[in-house]
Formats: C-alpha cells, sequence, structure tokens
C-alpha cells in the first residue's frame, strides 16, 4: 500500500466519525424538543434529585447507524452487518428502555424469572438482541463457525458496554477504550468501529454532566456495531480471544461489582471520574435512596438505572 492509501484511509474514517458526531448531536437536539410519547416518557430522575433524559441513546444509535450506511472503506456485508447490528440492538434496548423495570436483573434474575413463567422486558430483549446477533453474522458472512463466534461477539458485545452503564459516562469511555484499541490493532477494523465511537463521544459532555445518559438502547447499539466491526476484521483466533474475554466479564458482572473494583483500584477510579462532577455527599445519597455518584443501583448483574420521576409511567 503506498503513503496515500492510509492517509485516504485516515481521513475517510475522520469523515465518518465526523458525520457521526453531526448526526447523534443533531439528533438529540430534534428528540428533544419533540421526544416520542412526550418528555415523561424518556425522563428519569438521578440521586442528586435532578432529571436526566434516556434521548441521548436513540440520537447515539441514531447517528452511528446513519455514518455506517454512508461509510466509505465498509464493504458490503460488513455494512450490512453493521446495520442489523445497531438497529437491533437499539430497537430491543430502546423497547427495555421504556417498558422495563429494575425489579429483575442480570441474566440469572431475567431467566430465573422465565423459568417461573415470567417474561420480563429484559428476558425480550435478551432474546432479542441475540436473534439480532445472529442476523448480523449471516450477514457478515462466513463458515458455520465463523457465524456462531461472529454471532457471539455481537450480541455479547451489546451486553457487556451496557453492563458499563453504571455511571456518567462510564459506558462510552469503555466503547472509546475498547474501539480505540480494536482500530489500532486492526485498520480494517477503523471504517467500521468510528461510526459508533464518534456518535458516543459526540454525547459524552451530555451523559458526564448527568443530563442525559445511554440507558440500553444507546449502550447495546454501541456495543453491538464494536462487536460487528470486530467480527468483520479479525482473525478467528482473536475473534475467539475476544468472545472469551466478553463471556468473562458477563458472567463475573453476576457475583462481583464493577463499580467496587473500579472504586477500590486508582488508576481506573481515576479514568473513572475523569470529566466527571464530584460525588454527592453521603446524607444526600441515603436520603434518595440510590447509589453514588448519578445513577441508581450498584448490585452486580446488570446496568442500574435512575428512576423515573414520580408520577411518570413507563409507556
Amino acid at each position: 500500500m503506498t503513503r496515500r492509501g492510509p492517509l485516504a484511509g485516515a481521513a475517510a474514517a475522520a469523515m465518518t466519525a465526523g458525520a457521526a458526531a453531526v448526526i447523534a448531536r443533531a439528533s438529540y437536539a430534534a428528540l428533544r424538543r419533540r421526544p416520542p410519547g412526550g418528555p415523561a416518557t424518556w425522563a428519569r430522575i438521578n440521586h442528586r434529585g435532578e432529571p436526566v433524559t434516556l434521548l441521548e441513546g436513540p440520537a447515539v444509535a441514531l447517528g452511528a447507524t446513519a455514518a455506517a450506511a454512508l461509510a466509505a472503506g465498509v464493504p458490503p456485508r460488513g455494512r450490512a452487518a453493521l446495520l442489523a447490528a445497531g438497529a437491533g440492538a437499539a430497537a430491543f434496548g430502546g423497547y427495555d428502555d421504556r417498558a422495563g423495570s429494575s425489579d429483575r436483573r442480570g441474566f440469572r434474575g431475567h431467566l430465573g424469572a422465565l423459568a417461573g413463567g415470567e417474561v420480563t422486558t429484559g428476558a425480550v430483549k435478551l432474546g432479542g438482541i441475540g436473534v439480532t446477533g445472529a442476523v448480523a453474522a449471516a450477514a457478515a458472512g462466513g463458515s458455520p463457525a465463523d457465524l456462531i463466534i461472529n454471532a457471539g461477539l455481537i450480541a455479547g458485545g451489546a451486553n457487556l458496554v451496557n453492563l458499563f452503564d453504571l455511571r456518567p459516562g462510564r459506558a462510552i469511555k469503555v466503547a472509546l477504550a475498547g474501539g480505540g484499541l480494536l482500530a489500532a490493532v486492526s485498520p480494517a477494523a477503523r471504517p467500521a468501529a468510528v461510526a459508533p465511537l464518534g456518535a458516543a463521544l459526540a454525547l459524552l459532555p451530555e451523559d458526564l454532566a448527568e443530563r442525559a445518559m445511554l440507558g440500553d438502547a444507546g449502550a447495546n447499539a454501541v456495543g453491538a456495531m464494536l462487536g460487528a466491526a470486530a467480527a468483520a476484521s479479525l482473525p478467528r483466533p482473536a475473534r475467539i480471544a475476544v468472545l472469551a474475554a466478553i463471556t468473562g466479564l458477563t458472567a463475573a458482572s453476576e457475583v462481583v461489582s464493577f463499580t467496587a473494583v473500579i472504586a477500590r483500584t486508582p488508576v481506573l477510579n481515576w479514568a473513572d471520574m475523569l470529566g466527571r462532577r464530584p460525588p454527592a455527599p453521603a446524607a444526600t445519597l441515603a436520603g434518595a435512596g440510590t447509589g453514588p455518584d448519578g445513577r441508581s443501583g450498584t448490585e452486580p448483574g446488570e446496568r442500574q438505572e435512575a428512576e423515573p420521576p414520580a408520577g411518570a409511567a413507563r409507556a
């Protein structure tokens, strides 16, 4: 490859990331002006007693998928996989955002409820994202073994990023770190990875300031698209290693609090707090009945979620 090739590829990736950022910001502004179902549908109250909105998630998903549809350097099969992964994960995640509750947490909670005859919105989401992963993997193509691995990467990536949506900005920081590493080690992944990364980065200030949060729609979409980018670009041994890491972290989340691990690890805590507001006083947290630093819940097993305001029913 000539010098011009890498430069042209970098320029195309920058244009895709920029387009994703612009579309995400424009979508967020439009959704804030006219939120589907009304503002209360997307409103939540954090531990400070301040309102946040879940509209960040749909805006990020729109920006990421629209930019991926136009991205230069992504082959047709890879583009189809990206769009299927992002749109499907956003749709099922958005359903859980609007209709779900925090009564059941994690795989154990949702699958346990299912075994007892209760179909939770989380179980619907888990099943739907599993189907999304399979459809996106089929769109990408490959041998039967590759289809299984790639479906796991896409569905697992969607769930893993969502598990880190516990504190302001955390899920986006994790996505930026993971996606940036993917783009660095695999130039072939770069054109696909920059779309979700650009969209998420554009709304990071809203997340850090606790004005908005990704929710399931945004976190699932970003994770699924990064999984699709890895599936389309990494050799099989590397994909198996990444899938094993995702599976291990997901299993650990059922019994270990990521928030507690981050808090007691200085470098992780520094990165986690970077750009965030100081923690609220302990008395304020106790009065609000929620977890520290911005959003409710610290239990392992599933992403916590800020509570709906009093009197605001979910659609």
